[in-house]
């Protein structure tokens, strides 16, 4: 395509990316809170303000919980705004991630996923996004630094869609991509304004047309529609994210196959479903496999919210087993990701799912260990297994 032979590529960090894609999105303010190892994502923000590479408002909070609603307030004054967090920051940010959400508020942040204390531990897992599903926000999961920023311009157009208006967080994994150099391809800025208009916020504050914002209600109040409202938006979200993905690879000749990427699925008998950059190691693992003559296949997940049930149910139909992993834990219950799959295959499908748990805490998922899932996916295993722990699993 024209548009990417314009293109130019440099050498990023996942943070970094994520930054330049706030940057070229024209975020109008910034709120800033540190914590390892999202910390560098307002750094560079910050030295883009200062060097006036963009026209922001940067505002340092203090904490987590004041970044999202400095955020809050400045988009509800119809300004794009921004910020990131990980891991306990993200939970300090609760009740304002509700909030954000409730209000229709279509903000985008980036969260570094990072594993939850105690222990302290400040490497990769997914637990503390995956807590959050129920808040009302669209999550994706990149799986590189390029995907990582261009989530950054199509999650700004996704969440402000009219037919979506919702928030957007997108995560990528702490270290492996966040403080890992990458090459990346950047577009030039007409690209992105041509892509991304500015923020037209209808309800934002404005002297000139006063109204309630956050009102009570009664039982007998809207409380219940409102909330069933919401619900259809992420439904119909996800009619604007295949769009908006398909216009992207229009634009920037980077195809992101919409809610979920499948890999060497065409013939294949049994799959694993993996989300950021486990499915790396996944693909790789197919390829070797597949070059054994084993009809085997991945399914990366790129949205967990809104769930992909129905790309879900058709990618898997022709399958004899379907396993999932997940890098997050859910006590008393599967991993999230395999809760939802069941959920999705649900008087839709026989086959058996396998559920898998592994790299919490930011350990390692060898190529061995892939084979080893694959293994229990062919066998027709059941039931939820963790891979990689001491005990030999």
């Amino acid at each position: 395509m024209q548009s990417a032979q314009r293109k130019y590529n440099a050498i990023l960090t996942g943070n970094d990316a994520v930054a330049v894609g706030a940057k070229l999105a024209r975020v109008g303010f910034i709120s800033a809170y540190p914590i390892t190892p999202q910390t560098t994502i307002v750094e560079k923000l910050a030295e883009m303000v200062a060097n006036r590479e963009i026209q922001a408002r940067y505002v340092e909070v203090e904490s987590e919980h004041s970044a999202l609603a400095a955020t809050f307030a400045s988009e509800l004054a119809g300004i794009r705004s921004y910020t990131a967090t990980s891991s306990h920051g993200l939970l300090y940010m609760h009740e304002m991630l509700h909030w954000t959400a409730g209000m229709r508020l279509p903000v985008v942040m980036s969260v570094v996923n990072r594993a939850l204390g105690p222990p302290w531990n400040i490497w990769t897992e997914q637990t503390d996004t995956m807590n959050q599903k129920d808040t009302g926000w669209m999550q994706v999961y990149c799986e590189s630094n390029q995907e990582a920023l261009d989530t950054i311009l199509m999650g700004y157009r996704i969440a402000e869609s009219e037919k979506v208006m919702l928030p957007l967080m997108s995560m990528e994994d702490a270290f492996v991509l966040s403080h890992t150099s990458e090459p990346v391809s950047i577009p030039d800025q007409e690209e992105v304004d041509g892509f991304l208009p500015p923020l037209d916020l209808k309800f934002r504050i404005d002297t000139n047309n006063p109204m309630g914002y956050g009102s009570y209600s009664t039982p007998d109040g809207p409380f219940m529609e409102l909330k069933k409202d919401m619900i259809e938006s992420m439904k119909n979200s996800k009619n604007t994210i295949r769009e908006v993905t398909r216009n992207f690879a229009e634009a920037f000749g980077r195809d992101y196959s919409g809610l979920i990427e499948e890999y060497a699925m065409d013939d294949a008998d049994y799959a694993l479903i993996a989300s950021g950059t486990l499915a790396s190691t996944g693909k790789y693992v197919v390829g070797k496999m597949r070059e054994a003559g084993r009809k085997v296949g991945l399914i990366r997940l790129r949205f967990f919210r809104p769930f992909p049930d129905e790309e879900i149910v058709k990618a898997t139909k022709n399958l004899k087993g379907v396993g999932v992993l997940d890098r997050s834990v859910s006590y008393g219950s599967s991993g999230s990701i395999a809760n939802e799959v069941k959920s999705s295959l649900y008087e839709k499908s026989s086959i058996p799912v396998t559920g898998f748990v592994a790299g919490l805490g930011g350990r390692d998922v060898r190529i061995e260990e892939f084979e080893k899932m694959f293994d229990y996916i062919e066998k027709g295993k059941t039931g939820n297994y963790f891979i990689g722990d001491r005990e030999g699993n």
